[in-house]
């Protein structure tokens, strides 16, 4: 197997195992890399949506899915939210 250029000083996997896993993702077809960084993206997003909610209890669910957005894309795009969640309401 080819040593791959990438850092693994802070990796918790073994070198020959992550080596294994690199080659995995090299041979993978485009259509599975990407289902793969589709995954990753939306457990990320699951992820800080939670966070967001434990921090502040108090939210509605637009209020958090507006805080999420803010977070995740800033505050532009959070107010084009908020005003899109205002507008279905009415």
């Amino acid at each position: 197997m080819q040593r791959s250029t990438y850092n693994t000083t802070f990796s918790d996997t073994s070198p020959k195992i992550e080596e294994f896993q690199i080659l995995l993702l090299r041979n993978a077809s485009v259509a599975r890399r990407l289902s793969k960084v589709r995954s990753l993206s939306q457990t990320a997003i699951q992820l800080s949506r939670r966070a967001i909610a434990r921090s502040n209890p108090e939210l509605t669910d637009d209020e958090l899915k507006c805080r999420t957005v803010e977070y995740l894309y800033g505050e532009s795009l959070a107010r084009k939210l908020q005003e899109y969640l205002a507008e279905r309401k009415k």
